[in-house]
């Protein structure tokens, strides 16, 4: 009986993401990827959720980090926690690009933070590439995002309606610009 419950535990966490290599995978052609990254252990058991504009992309938590392919130009991403925090960026095909998930004391669960990352960080640069050169990234299966974004549709347009009109102005998000791609030689 023991075994079965240990069976069903191990299956039903395999469900929730599976895995895919470890290190840096180059963008399919004409599209850019952005890495968000997370190599705190403070906070380890609150997971953030990811959003490009107004799509669900992923979840995680913990020491990990999740690899997002998307079109070249500029984005909106965001992510959720006890507040929302945003990052713009203009992104290039072909380009790799970092962003480090910063984890904040907050009241009830941990804030999220979102700091983008070049080679002049280059402390936080080496932590994040030996996150990613010692793991495999974290995958939300596409059943689940399919589920969240038509569970999280209202919150979405919600949450995008007051960036759009009071925090883009009132706070000061960060920007990930197409000069901060990471060089492949430096991966």
């Amino acid at each position: 009986m023991k075994k079965l419950f240990l069976i069903i535990v191990l299956l039903s966490l395999t469900a929730v993401y599976t895995v895919s290599a470890q290190g840096f995978q180059p963008p399919t052609d004409g599209k850019a990827v952005v890495y968000f990254t997370r190599v705190t252990v403070y906070g380890k058991p609150t997971s953030f959720e990811f959003f490009h504009q107004d799509k669900y992309i992923g979840v995680f938590k913990g020491s990990q980090y999740m690899r997002y392919e998307c079109e070249p130009g500029v984005q909106l991403f965001w992510a959720s926690s006890e507040n929302k925090e945003f990052i713009t960026a203009e992104v290039e095909a072909g380009k790799t690009y970092i962003v480090m998930v910063d984890v904040i004391m907050g009241v009830m669960k941990a804030h999220v933070g979102l700091t983008p990352i070049s080679v002049d960080n280059s402390e936080e640069l080496e932590r994040a590439k030996a996150l990613i050169n010692k793991k495999a990234e974290t995958i939300t299966p596409d059943d689940k995002i399919a589920k969240m974004n038509k569970k999280l549709a209202k919150f979405i347009v919600e949450k995008l309606e007051l960036y759009e009109s009071t925090w883009k102005n009132e706070k000061n998000f960060k920007h990930l610009s197409a000069d901060m791609a990471i060089p492949d030689d430096q991966l």
